[in-house]
């Protein structure tokens, strides 16, 4: 059974406290796991959250500050040691690569694992497999930075009451399928178009044009929240967004489950941030993220 989740790794800003982690995210998607800025600490979280080296295929990393990915050295190391047995790909920005190999480097180490680096140097599709497309969207920060999202293709989902009708059924509903026509009856008039599903991942940035097309009519949405509402000066001073603003991009764009992370050190109280978030008129589902979390991927619609 295909499973598809967000494990949260971590979920503070640039400095950690008591109860956040950095930043670390796992989205487990069917037999896949992409890995999200691992910051500092990654390899720990990943232990108490019960994910494994091996639960690893590709990581993503937005941008080379420190809560992004100081931990990118620990996880490539756990990786070889764990001898992960299948190749494991980096996306990175490309600007950023002098960061990346000294973190790859960072102590010596046996290579085991194949690491394929595949940097980012523009807007567009990095890779493609059968149950999605990934591709980055420039966003808006101090350091030249990446959001990320996964775009699963659009299938067919079969109508039993139509196959009974022109008495299609065993093997044939398989054949159907495959070549999209069976004793004259095409696949369209007895299926409906199943809507693949979409996921974003949105870090450091001001409000931008890359934001609003990660976003767009994804079923969930993870998305910094650095700052308050009233600290909206320096949520723009310092490259971030704050709640009422991640929360206005994600009603705007139609999202069905917004996950708000990434929270300044300065604020105790999450609540606030999802009082915020629906202040500024988000309806859909919505989660204030915390250390541990696991956020099941909304059902797909009807």
């Amino acid at each position: 059974m295909s499973v598809r989740e967000l494990v949260v790794l971590g979920t503070a800003s640039q400095v950690p406290t008591r109860h956040r982690n950095h930043n670390g995210y796992l989205l487990r998607w069917d037999g896949e796991g992409i890995l999200f800025d691992p910051g500092e600490g990654t390899q720990r979280q990943m232990l108490r959250a019960g994910v494994a080296a091996h639960d690893i295929n590709r990581i993503c990393v937005t941008h080379f500050h420190g809560d992004h990915s100081l931990g990118l050295a620990g996880v490539i190391q756990r990786i070889n040691l764990d001898r992960v047995p299948h190749e494991v790909s980096a996306h990175y920005p490309a600007s950023g690569q002098r960061f990346f190999d000294r973190l790859r480097y960072a102590t010596a180490y046996r290579e085991t694992v194949e690491l394929i680096a595949s940097p980012v140097a523009r807007d567009g599709v990095m890779a493609e497999s059968a149950s999605y497309t990934i591709e980055a969207r420039r966003l808006s920060h101090p350091v030249e930075s990446y959001g990320y999202r996964l775009v699963e293709p659009d299938g067919r989902r079969m109508l039993p009451e139509k196959l009974a009708a022109y008495g299609i059924k065993g093997p044939d509903v398989g054949r159907l399928q495959r070549e999209g026509e069976v004793g004259g009856v095409p696949l369209h008039a007895v299926s409906e178009l199943r809507r693949g599903q979409r996921f974003a991942f949105v870090m450091d940035t001001r409000l931008c044009d890359g934001v609003h097309a990660l976003a767009d009519g994804c079923d969930m949405l993870v998305i910094e929240s650095t700052f308050l509402d009233g600290d909206e000066h320096l949520a723009a001073d310092h490259g971030h967004l704050t709640a009422g603003q991640a929360a206005r991009a994600a009603r705007d764009a139609d999202v069905r489950h917004l996950v708000l992370t990434h929270f300044s050190q300065r604020y105790n109280e999450p609540e606030e941030f999802e009082r915020q978030a629906r202040a500024a008129g988000f309806e859909g589902e919505l989660t204030v993220a915390h250390d541990l979390l696991r956020v099941p991927f909304p059902k797909r619609h009807p």
